[in-house]
């Protein structure tokens, strides 16, 4: 592993986020590197036009819950990667559908779920030798 601290002391969060807002950069990793917005976004990305009705994302997330998932999705809406729609039906019927923002983030979240698929078995391997510790 690389020793990335500088003689003088740790790195710049500037430096290490290579950003000149490093509270920006985590605040929105926060967002949407939580479980449940991966999970919506990559549900999206599996329905046809990326859209797809509320019941529909919420069946497709096993254990989420409907608090849960109105509180991410509006957050996904906030942060510009998903859209709403609300149709004047009876029952009301709510779509949601990924943004081109949305949508430029897919592959980014596609290599990190390939990364875990590669890799689970090692960490699950390092998690049980640490905890036999």
């Amino acid at each position: 592993m690389k020793n990335t601290e500088h003689k003088s002391g740790p790195p710049d969060p500037v430096t290490l986020c290579k950003s000149k807002d490093p509270a920006a950069i985590r605040e929105i990793l926060t967002k949407v590197g939580d479980k449940w917005s991966i999970f919506i976004l990559l549900t999206l990305k599996m329905c046809p036009d990326y859209r797809a009705r509320f019941t529909v994302i919420e069946k497709c997330i096993p254990g989420i819950s409907q608090k849960m998932l109105t509180v991410t999705v509006r957050n996904l809406e906030r942060d510009g990667l998903v859209l709403r729609e609300i149709f004047a039906e009876i029952p009301p019927r709510v779509e949601y559908q990924l943004t081109p923002l949305g949508e430029s983030l897919l592959d980014p979240l596609q290599n990190l779920l390939d990364w875990v698929n590669l890799n689970c078995e090692q960490v699950r391997k390092a998690q049980s030798q640490f905890d036999e510790r």
